[in-house]
């Protein structure tokens, strides 16, 4: 117990002072202000391109993916998208922004949405670079990720083996943590916190199902994404919806705690200035970027296997993933349990410390506002919905730390990758039994370890991101130019071949 205790303190000393200090903050916010200035804020001049290029057409098409994706090598652009959401939309949204408001207090809130609002533009450019640098596996397969732009784009092997190092190390931690937060979830609606045998049942659960749906490959986990996360995400608004009509009265003073907090610099623990604001944008940073990925790059190995032949096409399904999951999801959560918590009077969130009801997880507050607004029922909603969310992003980052471990081991990567998959399946089980704050520890760290090689390739290769996304849309307004698909020759030639057969 000592070594763990230790082990947990050394963790979180660095998460706090290094890896999500000021130098982490201001990395994430300079390149995503650096890019939104090169493409001249395109997450909003082009949200409703971006709105009517996916959404509108994923509703129109709903029940046809079967019919439109007829090469087994990709996916649809609707199953990558599923496989891709159902890696960000998961307990972060829930676990993770009830653990932001225990330990940042409202104000994390605030930078949650402000690292969105760059992630926005982020994940439209790791898709973008995904999808031009990606190439075909010996399989026929589809793979990219930022390990593909690091290597062939900035031409930095060794940062991408680095980069996919880390991405191996952060899909186990994903992965405990999703099965922490639905063993505690399980533990909370059955028979109370701490139960072993709940814990036990749960772990063994999760990993005889994980075992049998990541066998499939992403075909098989972009079908059950896009089969569980449209419907979980619907039934979690429309009863977020409904908490928040019945607490309306306290919507205004929940908005007035977020930003009260956001800039709060009253002194506290003996004259510390600023320890709210910094504690709200360490968590709301790592929180967001935990929840929608944007600046991790790993989303976008999921895209990356899209039958989409545009990169610009599938950088526009990046900036709906980080819409729909934070400033969607997320703010729905944080503003059912405000709400919910101003009314009830429960907790006050209001502690300047941030540190009410730190003797209770993130997993324990988080269904407060369900169980409060509808009692036993929306306790067993709730033990439906997360379980599933986070199931879902299980199957995700299996198939991310899949592709990184290929990708580092190279000619031997099939069989290292098969080995990553028992080992993966395996501490899904560890996972939900350990303490949940070691393991919220433990991602933080290796979602930052991952995060710096990306940050760097995005700010490098801006310029490219910019003439791709011209080209695009240069060619929709009718330009006479060559399509920038791939930034190989060969591959770029092929792609616009089959564009002008299908006639897209």
């Amino acid at each position: 117990m000592r070594q763990m205790k230790w082990l947990s303190d050394a963790i979180n000393f660095i998460n706090d002072n290094i890896l999500w200090g000021i130098p982490m903050i201001v990395a994430i916010l300079a390149t995503g202000i650096f890019i939104t200035i090169r493409t001249r804020f395109l997450q909003v001049r082009k949200f409703g391109t971006a709105f009517s290029s996916t959404f509108l057409p994923m509703f129109k098409s709903m029940g046809k993916e079967k019919d439109k994706s007829k090469n087994k090598k990709t996916v649809s652009q609707f199953e990558a998208f599923s496989a891709a959401i159902s890696g960000t939309v998961g307990t972060g949204n829930m676990v993770g922004v009830a653990t932001a408001l225990i330990a940042g207090g409202p104000g994390a809130i605030f930078w949650m949405w402000v690292s969105a609002f760059f992630g926005l533009v982020t994940n439209y450019s790791e898709n973008v670079l995904g999808l031009y640098y990606r190439k075909k596996d010996k399989k026929g397969e589809m793979c990219g990720g930022p390990m593909y732009y690091i290597s062939n784009g900035l031409k930095l092997k060794w940062l991408a083996l680095i980069f996919a190092f880390c991405c191996a190390l952060a899909a186990v931690g994903m992965g405990m943590v999703q099965a922490n937060s639905i063993s505690g979830t399980m533990q909370n609606s059955i028979s109370g916190e701490g139960s072993t045998v709940v814990a036990v049942i749960t772990g063994v659960v999760i990993v005889i199902l994980t075992a049998f749906i990541v066998v499939g490959g992403i075909k098989r986990i972009g079908k059950v994404a896009s089969y569980i996360v449209p419907f979980m995400a619907l039934l979690f608004i429309i009863m977020s919806i409904i908490i928040l009509g019945i607490n309306i009265t306290a919507v205004p003073t929940a908005f007035g705690l977020i930003f009260s907090n956001a800039f709060s610099f009253r002194s506290v623990s003996g004259g510390f200035l600023g320890y709210v604001i910094m504690r709200g944008m360490r968590f709301g940073f790592a929180r967001g970027i935990f929840s929608n990925e944007a600046g991790l790059g790993s989303s976008v190995i999921a895209h990356s296997a899209s039958e989409t032949k545009e990169p610009v096409k599938q950088g526009l399904w990046g900036i709906m993933e980080v819409f729909i999951d934070t400033f969607i999801v997320c703010t729905l959560t944080a503003l059912s349990l405000l709400t919910v918590c101003v009314t009830s009077g429960a907790y006050d969130f209001t502690d300047i410390a941030g540190n009410v009801a730190s003797s209770l997880s993130g997993s324990a507050i988080a269904p407060f506002a369900f169980t409060e607004t509808f009692g036993t029922f929306g306790q067993v909603i709730f033990s439906i919905i997360l379980p599933l969310f986070a199931f879902t992003t299980i199957l995700a980052w299996a198939y991310y730390g899949e592709k990184a471990v290929q990708y580092l081991f190279g000619k031997k990567g099939d069989v290292a990758a098969l080995v990553f998959k028992i080992l993966y399946v395996a501490l899904l089980f560890v996972g939900a039994m350990v303490k949940s704050d070691f393991v919220w520890a433990l991602d933080d760290m290796f979602n930052a370890m991952m995060a710096l090689p990306n940050l760097v390739a995005l700010f490098f290769l801006s310029k490219q991101i910019v003439e791709i996304t011209k080209n695009y849309f240069a060619r929709k307004k009718g330009a006479p130019i060559t399509p920038m698909l791939s930034a190989y020759d060969d591959m770029n030639s092929e792609l616009i071949k089959e564009m002008n057969e299908q006639g897209e």
